[in-house]
């Protein structure tokens, strides 16, 4: 009779098919949970280029607009649209935003270039510089004969014209982990050219103080 018992009680257990699906389920589930998120870290990641490359083309164009003079008032401004179109991303603190005037050098001969004639910075990322030079490069010299911007793509001014010239640097921020693509840094750059602006130096009309003035050596974000 045992023997019996055993046999039917195995019989069924064979038969029984019951917890089928949740067994199907533990074995699936790992799979297709990771298949979700790396979704959804792909997609996350494709708006942090979308919106990085927004912004490099934003403060680039701004700047491009501004008409007659430029003024430390109107970086404000700049900057200000910058930190809101990136707001989704959370970018002021984890960017760095590098935006340099770029004009002929007004010299000839061995000396003839490009430079920088002032260069504005936004974000809270203090790991990052310019890639290309710092304001007052290539006044002098031809440290800057061809423009600036990367190998095989380097943007240089007319005589009678100026370039207004983005970089932008940003931490990304995952989603979910950094197992997924590790730490990734994105980066981009825009370039306009100024538009009906016959004097590109930087003023200072509303005599905002130099502590409070968006220069290269300090960090402040918008709040």
């Amino acid at each position: 009779m045992p023997d019996n018992r055993a046999t039917r009680f195995f019989g069924k257990l064979h038969q029984d098919k019951s917890g089928l699906a949740l067994i199907e389920f533990a074995f699936v589930a790992p799979f297709m949970l990771t298949i979700g998120l790396t979704g959804m870290e792909t997609a996350n990641l494709a708006v942090g280029h979308l919106q990085v490359s927004q912004v490099a083309m934003l403060v680039a164009d701004n700047a491009s607009r501004v008409r007659n003079t430029i003024d430390e008032a109107d970086i404000r401004e700049i900057f200000t649209g910058a930190h809101l179109t990136g707001s989704s991303i959370d970018f002021s603190p984890n960017a760095r935003i590098i935006l340099s005037n770029l004009e002929h050098n007004g010299l000839a001969g061995a000396d003839e270039g490009q430079w920088i004639r002032w260069q504005r910075c936004y974000g809270g990322n203090t790991s990052y510089s310019s890639s290309f030079g710092a304001e007052g490069d290539g006044e002098t010299d031809a440290s800057l004969a061809a423009g600036i911007g990367p190998t095989g793509k380097k943007i240089s001014a007319t005589p009678a014209s100026a370039v207004n010239f983005v970089e932008v640097i940003y931490d990304y921020k995952p989603l979910i982990s950094d197992r997924f693509f590790g730490n990734i840094v994105i980066r981009y750059e825009s370039a306009f050219v100024a538009r009906e602006r016959n004097d590109h130096a930087m003023r200072n009309a509303s005599s905002i103080p130099n502590g409070q003035r968006w220069l290269c050596n300090r960090y402040d974000v918008i709040t």
